[in-house]
């Protein structure tokens, strides 16, 4: 599957990580390994890098529970990172046998690993070219644009907003350092990266690589099992290649449309930034994107498309952008002059803009009593708030709205329905503060994504 197969895999992966994190490597490095052969295989690749780089590799392993021999297979893993000399750490997590339990297990994976890993910035996983494959086929046949099709990218911003601690129980082995201090404060990266390295690298290479070491292993058994899309999407492979459609094949198609994308998703950027502006409130930002009605109108549908379906992920804070269909019926009703609501946010046309900000009734059940000392991150982690013992923080909504003074808000201030789905603090029945709106100001602050929030055109390039 590679362009140099000449090369030892040895070689290739030090190549991959020299264009991913070179050439200043960071001290310290996170690997996601379930245990499986194509993760095994990326420890033993990545032991040998790191020897040679003098980096610190730092290990974790979900157990999902799902199975009675998890537990067995992780605590496998354990031994042989030891073994290597390095640290590790399993992951607990129970389904609760709500929603799709694969997708359901991998949020749980990303959000996990993101309370693990503390002050580690960037995490491995082994993702191949037959995952590229596979699900190139999986979306193919859900019918997939441009983006479905696209292969995965081999650096992705992982940017979940909750900045949650791990708690004792759900870990078991050793954790990175998770704070440090800086001016008065706790502080640690607020998104990780996730990399690929073994991309380029099919599943039987990395197999022969694991077994040419005597590197241990598992199958899991639902890596057979035909009731999931890739399983069966793995077992039509082999007729595939036979009729003259490989599996390199599929990954260049991946490849192309990978480009596609990007090149569209850059073209969304320029849009964006000649008709888009995130909503502010005097100095306080308000959490709404604002886009210029005229423009958005005069664009093409599929940068329509793009520019709001990004616009409610990066609103809501969720990490999958909303469904094609019900995306284009929402459309539809704004290009038609209405409003709706879609993945927990709330869209206006009003007059020659286009307004797209929280849903209060995702939000409105959110009551938190503060506790002494601390910061409490809500609201999809975008806004921190202290407030004294006792005191309430929950959406501002119309009992709030109804407290405010509002011929003294500034002229930019969001209008009721934006405004009842901000952030704001209760003593009892009493409105606070509800800095955004100016009302009580020095509550709340805007939690830092790093040195700085991260901007809407920012996230769109690097989702």
């Amino acid at each position: 599957m590679s362009d140099r197969p000449h090369k030892t895999l040895d070689q290739r992966f030090a190549d991959a990580m020299g264009q991913l994190l070179g050439p200043d490597f960071p001290t310290d490095i996170g690997l996601a390994v379930s245990g499986g052969g194509d993760s095994m295989a990326m420890l033993a690749l990545a032991h040998n890098w790191a020897r040679v780089w003098g980096v610190r590799l730092w290990v974790v392993t979900v157990d999902h529970g799902l199975r009675p021999e998890s537990a067995n297979e992780a605590a496998m893993v354990a031994r042989e990172v030891r073994s290597l000399g390095h640290k590790h750490c399993i992951l607990k997590w129970h389904w609760d046998e709500q929603g799709n339990v694969q997708a359901r297990a991998r949020a749980a994976r990303l959000a996990l690993i993101d309370q693990w890993r503390g002050l580690l910035e960037h995490v491995l996983f082994a993702h191949t070219a037959d995952d590229v494959a596979e699900t190139f086929l999986m979306r193919l046949a859900r019918q997939a644009g441009v983006e479905g099709l696209s292969e995965m990218q081999r650096a992705r911003v992982i940017d979940l907003k909750g900045g949650a601690r791990l708690t004792r129980e759900l870990y078991e082995g050793d954790l990175p350092q998770q704070f440090e201090s800086g001016k008065g404060t706790m502080i640690r990266p607020a998104r990780y990266m996730l990399h690929r390295p073994c991309l380029d690298m099919t599943r039987q290479e990395l197999r022969h690589y694991a077994r040419t070491l005597q590197v241990p292993w598992v199958e899991d058994p639902s890596n057979a099992d035909p009731r999931f899309d890739r399983v069966r999407m793995r077992e039509i492979l082999p007729a595939l290649e036979a009729g003259g459609l490989s599996r390199a094949a599929l990954v260049g198609a991946a490849r192309h449309m990978r480009r596609a994308a990007d090149a569209l998703k850059a073209r969304a950027v320029s849009i964006w930034t000649q008709i888009g502006r995130e909503g502010r409130s005097g100095r306080w930002p308000t959490g709404e994107l604002l886009l210029d009605r005229t423009g958005f109108e005069a664009v093409e549908r599929d940068t329509q498309m793009r520019l709001l379906s990004y616009a409610l992920s990066y609103i809501s804070s969720q990490a999958y952008r909303p469904r094609e269909e019900p995306l284009e019926d929402l459309l539809d009703r704004l290009l038609g002059g209405g409003k709706g609501t879609l993945h927990g946010c709330a869209a206006h046309m009003e007059g020659d803009q286009l307004r797209l900000f929280r849903e209060y009734a995702a939000l409105k059940a959110q009551n938190i009593v503060c506790e002494p000392g601390g910061r409490i991150s809500l609201w999809d982690g975008r806004w921190q708030m202290r407030g004294a013992e006792g005191t309430i923080i929950r959406a501002l909504g119309e009992d709030g709205w109804a407290q405010i003074n509002r011929d003294r808000l500034d002229a930019e201030a969001p209008p009721f329905a934006s405004a009842r789905s901000l952030p704001s603090l209760w003593h009892e029945d009493r409105l606070l503060a509800c800095d955004p709106l100016g009302v009580g100001q020095g509550a709340t602050r805007l939690r830092p994504m790093g040195n700085e929030m991260m901007s809407f055109a920012k996230f769109l390039l690097s989702h």
